[in-house]
């Protein structure tokens, strides 16, 4: 299967369909399992571990203790969005020994939602600059975690120190309409960028 064309367009996938590669990224436990598993109209694929006393030293658990699980490889799921277009999403694996993974995730993605934790906003540096490094558009989607604290999308960007064409959507993943605005304003973005070409 096809996802970008060496123009970063949509690419033919079978019989015609167009098929769009997104992918999910940002820190550990951040929420990308989550977002995949609400908006994916499939069982998602999960690869996910259970977190072991080998990990303690390397698995820094502050801000998400109750965690049990790690996703290692990727999580996957599709949205069909109409009989011509289906998009296609990738969950990257938040924990640094685990981004190998991350550049043959990233080949013809047309783009990527960061996801951010207020509490840890650190976490997500490293993915902002794998994006804008590869110049594949990207929005930072603010995952509002039971109390953290709440930052406007100007004060995140100052923050993160992105350009301002760089979107941030505040957002609940655990939530459907929450989490397919933050897709639907990523396509958005990548249109946008397309056409600035």
């Amino acid at each position: 299967m096809v996802y970008a064309d060496s123009d970063g367009g949509l690419a033919p996938g079978l019989n015609g369909v167009r098929a769009v590669k997104l992918l999910i990224a940002g820190g550990f436990g951040v929420g990308k399992t989550t977002m995949v598993s609400t908006v994916s109209e499939i069982p998602p694929l999960r690869t996910e571990e259970s977190l072991t006393e080998l990990g303690a030293g390397i698995d820094d658990l502050t801000g998400v203790e109750g965690k049990t699980t790690t996703t290692v490889a990727l999580d996957f799921g599709r949205i069909t969005i109409n009989p011509q277009v289906v998009m296609y999403l990738f969950g990257t694996p938040g924990q640094d020994r685990f981004w190998f993974m991350w550049k043959e995730l990233s080949l013809g993605a047309l783009g990527a939602v960061v996801l951010a934790d207020t509490r840890r906003l650190e976490d997500c540096f490293g993915a902002v600059d794998f994006f804008e490094s590869r110049k594949i558009p990207f929005l930072v989607g603010v995952n509002c975690f039971a109390g953290a604290d709440v930052y406007d999308e100007d004060e995140v960007r100052g923050a993160l120190d992105l350009d301002p064409h760089v979107p941030v959507q505040l957002c609940d993943v655990r939530d459907r309409d929450s989490a397919k605005t933050v897709l639907v304003r990523l396509l958005e973005h990548v249109m946008t960028a397309a056409m600035s070409m």
